[in-house]
């Protein structure tokens, strides 16, 4: 099976487009890894920022909090979910742009940080996503990301997938794992290939609970991107199979009468010199 990275894009952007609103209520689900990242860039006031593969501009609206006086710049692929996102925050505090990650419009050392909330690993060129990034970095600009770890390690994705490779025949076209920068050495070495230095990494738990195997079911399409616009296709008798698979999957997480989904993600500091 060959990739398609054309096809990718169109998958996830329409994907994401058709979750705009669901995605920005879920959301809250990344509050302690969106903190976390917030953390790691070290905001200042007067600051520029730009937020790639930012959805409906949920991470970007609290960096906004962080520089006063400043500018932060929402980015991605999908222009709907980029418009629910200003319909949040109609007040002019974040701008908005649509715009490919491995193709930025914006000019050489635009921005103090950059900022990449679960979204390096869905770049298909991520070399070309991370030589953009530099570009557009100052300096002494950060770039900080954040992608899950390893499969094992990561049952608020890996419950949902296990469920659809056990259910639905394979794919036609070849997606993207959303698992491949989980280790941390490969992680690493992207980022010094494309040219950053000081690099750290550490691991950051995301803990989401949720009431039953159907709540998480939910959380996963409202929050699935590509794999929504697939989803969204499926016959109701086969999304409703699949949500009672997830039981199956889930099992592990139960805490008492409900689930808890603990999951390593890692998060990147990285330094343009």
């Amino acid at each position: 099976m060959s990739f398609d990275s054309a096809r990718f894009k169109r998958e996830e952007r329409a994907g994401y487009n058709l979750i705009a609103a669901r995605y920005a209520e879920s959301a809250v689900l990344r509050t302690g890894l969106n903190a976390a990242l917030i953390a790691a860039a070290d905001l200042r006031p007067g600051q520029a920022v730009l937020d790639l593969a930012s959805g409906p501009g949920v991470l970007a609206r609290e960096a906004a909090q962080q520089v006063a006086g400043g500018l932060v710049v929402a980015s991605d692929i999908a222009e709907q979910a980029l418009a629910e996102g200003h319909r949040r925050e109609p007040a002019g505090k974040l701008q908005f742009a649509a715009a490919d990650a491995e193709r930025l419009t914006f000019a050489d050392g635009a921005f103090d940080r950059v900022l990449c909330g679960l979204g390096l690993m869905f770049f298909p060129d991520a070399p070309r996503a991370l030589a953009e990034m530099r570009r557009v970095l100052k300096p002494g600009g950060l770039a900080v990301f954040s992608v899950w770890g390893e499969e094992a390690r990561a049952p608020l994705v890996a419950c949902a997938l296990q469920c659809i490779r056990r259910i639905l025949p394979p794919p036609r076209a070849e997606r993207l794992s959303p698992f491949r920068f989980g280790e941390q050495d490969v992680l690493r070495h992207a980022l010094e290939a494309a040219g950053f230095a000081a690099i750290e990494l550490h691991v950051h738990t995301l803990s989401c609970a949720f009431d039953s195997p159907q709540a998480y079911w939910q959380a996963f399409r409202d929050l699935a991107g590509g794999a929504a616009a697939g989803l969204s296709r499926l016959p109701e008798a086969t999304l409703t199979r699949l949500g009672e698979e997830v039981a199956q999957e889930l099992a592990p997480c139960r805490q008492g009468e409900g689930y808890v989904a603990e999951s390593e993600v890692l998060v990147a500091v990285a330094r343009r010199v």
